[in-house]
């Protein structure tokens, strides 16, 4: 009777530790989620579910180094949530600097072979975005190695140089992405952005033009060529262009401010002003 009471006082514990564990986890409390779902595992509690959820509590609080081991432990127990799990895990690998690890995760969550040449360009991409720029250029160059033809792989370089102000290599690994896949036309977009860069808008104008008519449902081809025509004192297809950025991207600070210069230049001055008051409305900084 005594070790059947004891028993039931332990199924109690597990069950209201989960239960105050879980509340605090949907309360966004995670640091305090973590301490609760680790007491629950700490006594034998728990189950892969719980596992998840104390990796979460860890990752979601910023406490990635004790994030990783529990999800290492729910991503090997699969489970609905093992792509998720995956993420996360590749994400805290690399917040805490391991990129080999990073680069294999990513490559579980996309559903590629770890040594594939594309397992390796998603990882690169994946890096670009939290701005590892020397971890993702190592990816992508392994990637090349192993498919000399892949896909994206030229372009992901070229925006790493464009964000090292490396104008001259963003432009070579543009043009050789256009190369290998004539119909991108992001590649042809950050082509032109390259040439704007450099002020040579003769150069920039092509690509621009391009890459509108390869995707015409994409805003910011559009300002980068208004401006271009600006600079080069064709108001009349700065002000088209532009009108038509504006229509596309009612939010956007740059086409707004490039529209009332263009109307001003113009002599459209009362018109042209109030598309600069609502340039400033729409926040401070630098216009592209």
């Amino acid at each position: 009777m005594w070790s059947i009471a004891i028993a039931f006082g332990s199924l109690f514990f597990f069950q209201t530790g989960s239960e105050q564990a879980l509340a605090l986890y949907k309360q966004h409390q995670y640091a305090r989620a973590a301490q609760a779902f680790e007491q629950l595992v700490n006594t034998g509690g728990g189950t892969g579910e719980t596992w998840l959820l104390l990796g979460q509590s860890y990752f979601l609080s910023g406490q990635y180094p004790k994030a990783i081991p529990w999800l290492e432990k729910a991503t090997a127990g699969g489970g609905a949530r093992a792509t998720e799990c995956s993420y996360m895990l590749a994400t805290a690998y690399l917040l805490t600097q391991q990129p080999d690890k990073a680069a294999a995760a990513f490559a579980d969550v996309f559903g590629f072979s770890r040594d594939s040449a594309a397992g390796h360009l998603v990882a690169g991409q994946m890096m670009i975005r939290s701005e590892l720029l020397d971890y993702a250029e190592v990816q992508i160059h392994i990637a090349l190695t192993l498919s000399s033809h892949i896909p994206q792989a030229h372009f992901e370089l070229g925006v790493i140089a464009l964000a090292r102000a490396d104008i001259d290599t963003g432009i070579a690994e543009f043009q050789r992405e256009i190369d290998l896949n004539p119909s991108f036309a992001m590649a042809y977009y950050r082509l032109g952005d390259a040439w704007s860069r450099r002020e040579q808008w003769d150069k920039a104008i092509p690509p621009l033009q391009r890459s509108i008519w390869l995707n015409p449902s994409y805003s910011g081809p559009y300002i980068l060529l208004g401006k271009a025509y600006l600079k080069k004192e064709d108001l009349t297809n700065a002000e088209g262009i532009l009108r038509r950025a504006v229509q596309m991207d009612a939010g956007n600070r740059s086409a707004h401010y490039l529209l009332g210069q263009t109307l001003i230049r113009e002599g459209h001055s009362e018109e042209g002003k109030k598309f600069l008051d609502r340039s400033l409305e729409l926040g401070a900084g630098p216009v592209q």
